[in-house]
This record gives structure tokens, C-alpha cells and sequence, in this order.
């Protein structure tokens, strides 16, 4: 009988100690994730002034909105359609393609 006493005490001693490395550990670790944290706060302060802002010329907006609206056209067609309006748009350009693209869209 005295083994079994002695053996449950050491299991329940060894418990402890596991769970007080546990405890170690994960204090370690929320240290480790608030020191990050600060950092990266830090660092988005520092970079959040000196973003570049892109300046869209004219000619490069008229060109999105020709490209946007292609793309718009596109998505509503089958894909023997879609390689149809492709070849225009090679050969005569984004308003041609854009043309026969609403053309075939509105059928």
C-alpha cells in the first residue's frame, strides 16, 4: 500500500510542475505578443505619413474607365462570345470591342 500512496503523490507532483511550466510559458509568451504588437503599432505610425498617393493622369483615367468598362461587358458573355469580342479588340481596338460587346450583351 505505501507504493501506491508514494506514486500518487509523485504523479500529483509531477502534475504540478507540469502545469506550473505551462504557466511559465504562456506568460513568456503574451509577453512576447505585446512587445509585437507595440512594434507594429509603432511602425504603422511612423509609415502611415509617408504613404505615396497616386496621381492618375487624364489620359490613364479615360483608359480605366474604357478598360473597366470592357471588363463589364465581358462578364455577361459565353465564352465563344468572350473569343469573338477578344479578336476585335486585337485587331481595332477597346471602343470597337466595347461597341460589339454591348451589342451582343443587350440580345
Amino acid at each position: 500500500m505505501p507504493t501506491r500512496r508514494t506514486s500518487l503523490k509523485k504523479s500529483l507532483r509531477d502534475i504540478g510542475r507540469a502545469f506550473a511550466d505551462i504557466e511559465k510559458s504562456l506568460a513568456r509568451l503574451s509577453k512576447r505578443v505585446r512587445r509585437t504588437g507595440r512594434e507594429s503599432a509603432r511602425g504603422a505610425k511612423a509609415t502611415h505619413g509617408k504613404r505615396r498617393t497616386v496621381r492618375l493622369t487624364p489620359k490613364r483615367r479615360a483608359q480605366l474607365k474604357l478598360q473597366g468598362a470592357y471588363m463589364g461587358y465581358m462578364r455577361q458573355l459565353k465564352p465563344a462570345q468572350k473569343a469573338r469580342v477578344k479578336a476585335i479588340k486585337a485587331k481595332r481596338g477597346f471602343e470597337a470591342a466595347i461597341t460589339v460587346a454591348r451589342r451582343i450583351a443587350k440580345r
